[in-house]
This record gives C-alpha cells, sequence and structure tokens, in this order.
C-alpha cells in the first residue's frame, strides 16, 4: 500500500466525506482514517459508532482510498470526558469539542497519521489557514453559519502547520450538492448535533449515570422559594424551561431562567423574563488563555469575543496578567457561563480564546477592578 501524503479524519458525515472527495479529485495521495473516540453503550439505544464506521467505509470505497481504523476512547475518556466530568460536578458547563480538537483530533489523530507515514492530516471542519509573515493564522470559514474557528482556537503553530482544511471556501450547500455529485453515501445524511458522546439522549439522563442528583432549591434572588431542582450541576446559566416551577411565585407569565448557582450550598437561582439583569454581564474573568500565535498581541489590545458558538461578535477590550484574562465588553453580554470559551478574534482571523471562570453578573461572584 502507498504512503499517503494526507490522511483525512473521515467520521462517517458529509463535511468529512467531501473533504477527502475534493483532495482525491486534486490529485493528492489521500487515505482515511476512522477514529472511535466513545464506546457506545448498546442498552441505551443503537450504536451511532458502527453506523458512523460503515459510512465511512462506504465513502473511502467510492473515492478508491484506503481507510484505517483506530480506537481512541481510552485517551478521549482520560483526556476530555473525565474533565468534562469534573467541571459539571464544580458547576460549570464545559465545552468538550474544544478540548476534544485539541487533545484528541489534532493531537492523538495527528500522530496516529505521521506514524503511518503521512506529512498532514484534513477534517471537514468550516475554517481556513494562511501563512502570513512567517505564522500560521487560523481563519473563520467562508459559511459565517457554519464556521467552526470557535471550537479550534486552542490550536497552535504545529496543529495548523500539519493540517488542511479542504472546506474553509465553501457554503455548506456546496458541499452537499458536491457530495451528490460525486455519488457519497453520505449526500443526504443528517449532521450530528450537541455533544457526541450523549446523542440525542436527554443530557439530564446522562450525567445522572456519572453524577448522582441531590435535589435542592431553587430560590429567587431575593430569597424567595420557587420550587425543587435535581442538582445544580444539570442546569446552565440562561437555561430556559426544565424547572418544573411554571407559573408559581405570583408570576407574571414569562419563562423563568438560571440566572446563579451556589454549589456547595446546592442551591439554583432563578428570575422571569429573558431580558432580567440577573443575566447580564458587562465583564468576565478567563483562565490561562492560549493564543494561535504562540503569545497575546499585547498586554492589553481591542478586539471582538465570542462567548458562546454562534454569538455575533462583541466589541471587548481583553487584559493580561499573568494567567489571569480580563475581558471587558463595550455593551452587556447575556448568559456569560463559567466552563464556556472566550474566543477573540482580529476581522477574520481567529487569536485564540481561554476558559471562562467568573463574571461580574449580579450571581457572578466577582468583584472586578480594572488594572
Amino acid at each position: 500500500m502507498a504512503v499517503a501524503e494526507v490522511i483525512v479524519g473521515v467520521s462517517g458525515g458529509v463535511d468529512s466525506s467531501v473533504a477527502a472527495l475534493l483532495l482525491v479529485q486534486a490529485g493528492v495521495p489521500v487515505a482515511g482514517m476512522f477514529m472511535q473516540n466513545w464506546e457506545e453503550d448498546e442498552r441505551l439505544g443503537p450504536c451511532r459508532a458502527e453506523q458512523d464506521r460503515r459510512d465511512a467505509v462506504a465513502v473511502c470505497a467510492r473515492l478508491g482510498v484506503p481507510i484505517h481504523m483506530r480506537n481512541f476512547a481510552a485517551e478521549y475518556w482520560d483526556q476530555v470526558f473525565t474533565h468534562f466530568l469534573d467541571e459539571y460536578r464544580a458547576g460549570r458547563t464545559p465545552n468538550p469539542d474544544v478540548l476534544c480538537n485539541r487533545e484528541i483530533k489534532f493531537r492523538t489523530f495527528l500522530e496516529h497519521a505521521r506514524a503511518l507515514g503521512a506529512g498532514r492530516i484534513a477534517t471537514g471542519h468550516y475554517a481556513r489557514t494562511a501563512y502570513i509573515d512567517g505564522r500560521w493564522r487560523l481563519l473563520r470559514g467562508r459559511d459565517a453559519g457554519k464556521d467552526q474557528s470557535y471550537f479550534l482556537h486552542a490550536l497552535g503553530q504545529h496543529q495548523l502547520a500539519a493540517t488542511l482544511f479542504p472546506l474553509g471556501d465553501l457554503e455548506k450547500s456546496e458541499v452537499r450538492r458536491l457530495a451528490r455529485d460525486a455519488g457519497l453515501p453520505t449526500h443526504a445524511k443528517k449532521d450530528s448535533t450537541g455533544i457526541c458522546f450523549i446523542g440525542e439522549r436527554d443530557l439530564r439522563e446522562f450525567l445522572g449515570r456519572y453524577i448522582p442528583a441531590r435535589a435542592g432549591e431553587i430560590l429567587h434572588p431575593d430569597g424567595k422559594r420557587l420550587g425543587e431542582h435535581a442538582g445544580t450541576w444539570y442546569y446552565t446559566i440562561g437555561q430556559r424551561g426544565g424547572l418544573g416551577i411554571g407559573g408559581r411565585a405570583g408570576s407574571s407569565g414569562e419563562p423563568w431562567y438560571v440566572v446563579g448557582k451556589d454549589v456547595v450550598r446546592n442551591v439554583l437561582y432563578a428570575v422571569q423574563g429573558n431580558a432580567n439583569d440577573w443575566l447580564l454581564s458587562h465583564r468576565l474573568e478567563a483562565g490561562a488563555p492560549t493564543w494561535v500565535d504562540g503569545a497575546a498581541p499585547a498586554a492589553t489590545f481591542r478586539c471582538t469575543a465570542k462567548t458562546r458558538y454562534r454569538q455575533v461578535d462583541q466589541h471587548c477590550r481583553v487584559h493580561l496578567d499573568g494567567d489571569a484574562c480580563k475581558v471587558e465588553f463595550d455593551e452587556p453580554q447575556r448568559a456569560v457561563t463559567p466552563g464556556q470559551s472566550v474566543v477573540f478574534y482580529d476581522g477574520e482571523t481567529c487569536l485564540g480564546g481561554a476558559v471562562i471562570e467568573r463574571s461580574d453578573a449580579r450571581l457572578g461572584g466577582w468583584e472586578y477592578s480594572h488594572a
């Protein structure tokens, strides 16, 4: 078997299928690699990994390229899932996709691809790279609705130098058209959503297998008792619904939203209305930022940022002091959530990001003093 120049991470979805297709059409020696990152429990439903594996094999057969199988479930458990659980136990809401990209898809996968003799890897992410002034840049994907640079912000120079994003300049509709025209069996396959190892299951039910329920009070910030919850770790800041308090406590009829969590006392705080002040933050603090360029642009700088995927860019000022990263927004931000990532941009360029630790929301637990 000839050594492939590029190994494509084929997931059994349409995006990675077209990434492989484009490289084959460009005449690049290609092989696929299917990564199983989670051991399915068939008692909980059909094994999605097996169907995805079959689809990946079918795509590579259609393209006439070899495919390698790797099981990274042990690495995923140690490097991603244990952190995921620890964050929930601490009352934060983690984003495992960011850590999976850094630790599994662009480290473990890259190491295995190089062990097979490949010089580079490719994935179906909607993002772009550019080599400018001796440094690799991570750029947004052309399709603003699919851009995935937010989830890739923790990658550095080593990973970007070895990675191709063939879909970076394409719209999603074009990707599906290319797959259909090439007769790829995944052309109409539904996109996966949510956290990969949870799939279509209820998040609370899934977490309950690892973090036992512990009932506690739901309070209004003024101290009024509203109801009872199953465990603070099952809820996230800004969450609507799932509280079971409906029209209680003299409500105005507006929905209730989670605005704070006290994990030590096992108390959940909720108020009514999407636009309530309890959800708003002007400032946040994040820990140990990572920078695509290898270093921050400056100790203090202005840029735009997102505190969640698909959020419209928000103008802000970033101040760095050692491992501390303080961000002050020009406009108040809704539902800034500890455990999620704040990701920084300069126009089309993703600069890097950090994990949010706290904010100056009224229940954010942080008195901010600007240096």
